[in-house]
């Protein structure tokens, strides 16, 4: 019996991934860049054992359905395979952020899981190679391998689409987390890729710009140009969303809630306070900020959103190895 837990940050893409080219391989249309965050993350315990008779899946405390545990499976099949082994394991996952809620909770919880597989069943693997792994259970997972700035190139193939680091964000670099709504979302981000590829007209013109602004943000995020970086992600998440409303039927994330958190964050660059919003697949916002005017800026968005709906977070580190005792100690109301 062996077993390991991992912790995983989530992460927030500045240049969006969105769309695959390879739905079995989760190979991307594109290249990302992602921010990972400290604040939200989750914990994953995988224990390989001869006794087992079949896996076993337990997120948050519950144990979980046949469908959910069969997709555990299939992800733990590829470390079994290249390790040469077949002892079913036991996998306790806790995530501290909401589940499908738009707040990348499959990035965390599927570098976590492969963290943890790859400790766990003996295989080792280096980090590169381990965020190819990750990127077959959730596409942004890879990008949660490594803290701060990370881009995922798209490569191509399934060997070379991996996680590579940019930059630890080590320079005043924050993000407010404005959750508008906690709830699973209505539109997988899955069957939205899918749509948005099939039925956009905007779609071809999104993917094209995007290899334009993974450049010119690379190069920001090099000559440390803050109000640069926040532009270009601004604008990646505002074409990414007008790809979706122009699905047929359309795509539609935005909540009046997300329209207004748009609008405090305008006004406060208009206020010469320099603030960038971005949105995934769902219709909580993030402001990227300076994380010294943070605290600013929140109590700005505290006059239309309570304190339970804003978080402030710093960049977040690479996956990390926990102790039994850390594990048990940070989710011992789970356990």
């Amino acid at each position: 019996m062996t077993q390991a837990a991992v912790r995983a940050h989530t992460n927030i893409a500045l240049i969006k991934y969105w769309g695959k080219r390879d739905e079995a391989l989760f190979l991307p249309t594109n290249s990302s860049l992602s921010l990972t965050l400290e604040k939200l993350y989750t914990d994953t315990l995988v224990r390989f054992d001869d006794s087992l008779s079949q896996d076993h899946f337990i997120l948050n405390g519950q144990p979980q359905a046949e469908k959910e545990t069969q997709k555990i499976s299939r992800f733990l099949d590829r470390f079994r395979k290249e390790a040469g082994i077949t002892t079913f394991a036991h996998v306790e996952s806790i995530n501290h952020v909401p589940t499908a809620a738009g707040l990348a909770s499959s990035a965390s919880a599927f570098a976590a899981l492969a963290g943890a597989a790859n400790i766990a069943s003996g295989l080792n693997l280096d980090l590169k190679t381990l965020s190819t792994y990750a990127r077959q259970g959730s596409g942004s997972a890879t990008r949660s391998i490594y803290g701060g700035f990370v881009e995922w190139n798209k490569g191509t193939s399934s060997d070379d689409s991996c996680a590579i680091p940019v930059d630890d964000a080590d320079w005043d670099i924050g993000m407010l987390v404005v959750a508008v709504n906690r709830s699973e979302k209505k539109i997988s981000s899955r069957v939205g890729m899918k749509q948005t590829i099939e039925t956009s007209p905007y779609y071809p013109s999104w993917v094209e710009t995007a290899e334009t602004d993974i450049q010119a943000i690379k190069e920001a995020i090099k000559e440390r140009n803050f109000e640069r970086m926040g532009e270009i992600a601004e604008h990646s998440a505002m074409k990414m969303h007008a790809s979706m409303l122009a699905a047929q039927p359309p795509i539609i994330y935005f909540e009046p809630a997300s329209m207004k958190a748009i609008q405090i964050a305008h006004q406060l660059r208009d206020q010469g306070i320099p603030c960038y919003v971005t949105m995934d697949a769902g219709p909580n916002v993030k402001v990227l900020c300076r994380l010294s005017q943070a605290e600013q800026i929140k109590n700005a968005f505290k006059e239309h959103f309570s304190e339970e709906q804003l978080m402030i977070t710093g960049p977040g580190q690479g996956i990390r190895q926990l102790t039994n005792e850390e594990y048990r100690a940070n989710n011992w109301s789970l356990n």
